[in-house]
Formats: structure tokens, C-alpha cells, sequence
């Protein structure tokens, strides 16, 4: 029996959606679910969502947060952490920080041509090679043509609008109030940490099974 291939959007510490989401997809041993970073941080329980993952993940994808976590670790820097980075470091066992340095940067999906990603790719260049600085911070295709935020460059185009692919991209990590889809890509990341909704995609027929906040845990 073929499973199916479930893609999730940021998780941010939101466990009790990331349960229900669980619950409600009905997940069978066939199936593999492929969780597309940002598990920890801002939201109230980063350590159950960890344990969650590990029990029912078939893997977990590095975003950004979790990279930020992993460098002040190796380097014991504090300079680049947020506040509720903080919160997140006193929640994490030696299992979740060894979770956490698992963490690819991809997943391929080569049978239905789709790659899953946190954050995305620069496009005009082949997706495989590119760094955890980009895959996992892109949102905005930059003046110099660098990635860089939204919100430091409100101008110009989301990487998305500019990726022609194959391979079709299926990421997270630019929140909107729903899925986005082009023609090569679907961005998954609906803002549950906000109260939004937690988001999940499953291929081959990407179809859309959502579980909308229970809180507004993090004020923009």
C-alpha cells in the first residue's frame, strides 16, 4: 500500500494544534509526514511539539529557528537570539537538541517532482547545494539579488513569484493568513502562532487540511 506524503507548516511551539492536526489527518504506517521547520520557539510548548515529532515525523526540516538555536549552542553567542529563544532553551532535553541537529534542509519528493523546504531558493539556480542561510531565511528576492525579509524589502518580489521550476516547492516560513500557490510552488506557513491556522498539505493531490489556533500566542 502507498501512503501519502503530508507536509506541515510552522509549528512554533503550538502543540495542542500540532496534536489535533495529527489526530485529524488519521496517519497510517504508510505515510510519511515531513514537518517544514520552525517547530520551536514563540509559541507555549516546544518541548511536547519536539516529542510529538519525534514519535510521528517521518523527518523534521531545518528552519531558521531552529538554526539560530543550534549556532548559539556551538558558539555560545547570544547575539542573534530573540526573547523567546530564551524560553525555548530551558524547555530542551540533550533528545530534542539531538533532534535538532538531525534536521536536513530538504526533503525530495522525486515520484510527484516536489521539493519541501523551509524557507525556499534562490531562483535562476539549481535548489540542490543551496546554503541554510538561504533555504532557510528566504522570503524576498533582494535589489543585489540576494535573499532577504519582507519587511526589509517590502518592494521587491517574493522568491516564489520568480522560482520556474520543476521541481514544484512546497515551504513555510512567510506567514499569510492562507496557502499561497503559484504555479511551481505552495507556501504553507498560515501564522497559527498568531492565531492563524496550522496547515497541512498532502501530496499527490495537495489538498489542504487545516486546524485553526486556539490562541493568538504571539503579538506581531
Amino acid at each position: 500500500m502507498k501512503g501519502r506524503t503530508i507536509a506541515v507548516g510552522d509549528i512554533h511551539g503550538c502543540a495542542d494544534e500540532f496534536e489535533a492536526l495529527i489526530e485529524q489527518l488519521a496517519l497510517t504506517r504508510h505515510d510519511r509526514l515531513i514537518l517544514l521547520g520552525d517547530l520551536v520557539n514563540r509559541g507555549p510548548d516546544s518541548a511536547r511539539v519536539l516529542a510529538l515529532a519525534r514519535q510521528h515525523a517521518h523527518r523534521s526540516l531545518l528552519g531558521n529557528h531552529e538554526l539560530r538555536l543550534l549556532n548559539y549552542r556551538r558558539t555560545g553567542d547570544p547575539t542573534h537570539l530573540k526573547r523567546s529563544d530564551y524560553e525555548t532553551l530551558r524547555q530542551l532535553s540533550d533528545k530534542d537538541w539531538a533532534y535538532l541537529a538531525s534536521m536536513p534542509l530538504t526533503y525530495h519528493v522525486p515520484e510527484y517532482s516536489t521539493v519541501l523546504v523551509h524557507g525556499g531558493f534562490l531562483p535562476g539556480r539549481p535548489w540542490r547545494g543551496q546554503p541554510a542561510r538561504v533555504v532557510t531565511r528566504i522570503q524576498v528576492v533582494g535589489p543585489d539579488g540576494e535573499p532577504g525579509k519582507r519587511a526589509d524589502f517590502p518592494g521587491e518580489p517574493h522568491w516564489s513569484e520568480l522560482w520556474s521550476g520543476p521541481p514544484f516547492v512546497i515551504y513555510g516560513h512567510t506567514p499569510r493568513r492562507e496557502p499561497v500557490a503559484t504555479r511551481w510552488s505552495l507556501g504553507i506557513d498560515t501564522a497559527c502562532v498568531q492565531g492563524g491556522a496550522l496547515t497541512a498539505c498532502i501530496l499527490p493531490g495537495r489538498e489542504i487540511v487545516q486546524v485553526p489556533a486556539k490562541a493568538k500566542y504571539l503579538v506581531a
